[in-house]
C-alpha cells in the first residue's frame, strides 16, 4: 500500500492508502475528501487541484504540459501545485504530504 497524507482545509490531516497504480484523485475520494474531480480524471478542469508539501514535491514526475496549463488556471495555485487525477500512486511517493486547497474552480463553467 502507498500511504499519502492529506490535509484538508479545516487543518485536519487523514492518512489514506492506495494501491500501486491507483491515482491519489481515485484513492481520494474513496476515502470521502473533497476532492470534486468534475471532469472524472480526464484533465479537463481543476477541481482535484491539491498542493503537494515543498519536502516531497521533487518526489513526483513532472507534470506534462497539459497539467501545467491547467494548473495555470486553478484557484491558489502554488509552484506545487498538481492534479490529484495526474499522481499516480508508486512506491517512489509512498509516505507524501498534499494540502487541499481552500477553493477549486471548475474551468468547464458548470
Amino acid at each position: 500500500m502507498i500511504r499519502v497524507h492529506v490535509i484538508g482545509v479545516d487543518g485536519r490531516t487523514s492518512d489514506l492508502a492506495g494501491e500501486p497504480g491507483d491515482t491519489l484523485l481515485r484513492v481520494a475520494q474513496a476515502a470521502g475528501q473533497p476532492l470534486e474531480g468534475t471532469c472524472e480524471g480526464q484533465m479537463a478542469c481543476s477541481t482535484c487541484h491539491v498542493i503537494v508539501a515543498p519536502e516531497d514535491f521533487d518526489r513526483l514526475p513532472p507534470a506534462s504540459e497539459e497539467e501545467e496549463d491547467m494548473l495555470d488556471l486553478a484557484a491558489g495555485a502554488t509552484r506545487t501545485s498538481r492534479l490529484a487525477c495526474q499522481i499516480d500512486l508508486t512506491p517512489d511517493i509512498d509516505g507524501i504530504t498534499v494540502r487541499l486547497p481552500a477553493e477549486a474552480r471548475d474551468m468547464r463553467g458548470r
